[in-house]
């Protein structure tokens, strides 16, 4: 596949309105941070509000140009959270790291309560991980404002989907499903400089449609909006490689190599420091950055003395 510049679109949102693409090598990363105790990946980890501010800041410093912050996780072995305690878990994380911060921030939510409450709490975007299942999201976004990513995907919220069906044509089904839900956020009251668009790899499908959809990512340049991809850590690398959700960021980068050649404008990631790195490096080997004739490696990080467990108390 030949690289692809992401095309330049306008993404309105709550907070004001933003170009996105033709940034050479380098889309908007969205940081993740889970206010749940149950998520796939880094569950129990950032246990407390002020953990998950910390780790927010951390992943800003990193290059985060905004955050993804979630109430309810993915797992299918868990019932759906009821809004009032997800607004319990993301409202006041969101009023802080919108604030205290001063960052960009999207909610990851399926609920037009929760969509409202944390829009009010300073969250710009709304990312719908339920295909605009409630058609309700749509109208939330379009009487605040907020920008709304729209996600492929047949299964309901919480369930697990393998249909073996779609093999070979769920490309098409992608495009006609985002076209169909591009029509119903537009119907009920959004504007079309408002939605961002996702693939929505692994949901309601295997990892082999996975590969097949992301093997298609340009094709979706033709819907005219923004196009976020969401491979960090996800099913179709471990089981690419054979490893856990914290052992995939390998996997990640080479996915997000090649969302980058397609064209893609966002990338949502949890290690964000790294994925920053490897862009940077990738956009001078490419010849899109410039690279200063006098670049040089400051001594201090030129060797690191090996650490002694006993020392350390590990």
């Amino acid at each position: 596949m030949d690289a692809v510049i992401a095309p330049r679109l306008r993404l309105r949102t709550a907070n004001g309105t933003f170009e996105l693409g033709e940034r050479a090598g380098r889309p908007w990363l969205m940081g993740i941070v889970n206010a749940t105790p149950d998520s796939f990946s880094d569950g129990g980890l950032h246990p407390t509000l002020e953990d998950r501010l910390a780790l927010a800041q951390t992943l800003l410093d990193a290059g985060a140009d905004l955050i993804d912050i979630g109430g309810e996780s993915g797992v299918t072995t868990q019932p759906p959270v009821k809004p009032e305690i997800e607004i319990e878990r993301v409202v006041p994380l969101i009023e802080r790291v919108a604030g205290e911060l001063g960052a960009l921030v999207s909610v990851d939510t399926y609920k037009p309560a929760v969509a409202r409450a944390a829009i009010a709490a300073g969250a710009a975007i709304v990312n719908d991980v339920s295909g605009l299942r409630d058609p309700g999201l749509a109208e939330v976004c379009a009487q605040t404002g907020a920008g709304l990513v729209i996600m492929h995907t047949r299964a309901r919220p919480k369930e697990k989907l393998l249909d073996p069906a779609l093999d070979g044509r769920v490309v098409g089904d992608v495009e006609a499903f985002l076209h169909k839900r591009i029509e119903l956020a537009l119907a009920r009251g959004m504007e079309f400089e408002q939605l961002l668009l996702d693939p929505g790899p692994d949901f309601g499908k295997t990892p082999a449609q996975t590969v097949e959809v992301l093997r298609a990512l340009p094709a979706l340049r033709a819907l005219g909006r923004p196009v976020l991809l969401a491979v960090s850590r996800k099913d179709f690398i471990g089981a690419i490689t054979r490893r856990p959700p914290r052992g995939r960021l390998a996997g990640t980068l080479a996915a997000i190599g090649h969302g980058v050649d397609a064209g893609v404008h966002v990338l949502r990631v949890h290690d964000v420091a790294d994925v920053a790195d490897f862009l940077a490096v990738r956009a001078i080997l490419a010849g899109d950055a410039l690279v200063e004739s006098g670049l040089m490696l400051a001594t201090e990080l030129r060797r690191e003395q090996a650490v002694d467990p006993a020392a350390s108390g590990a």
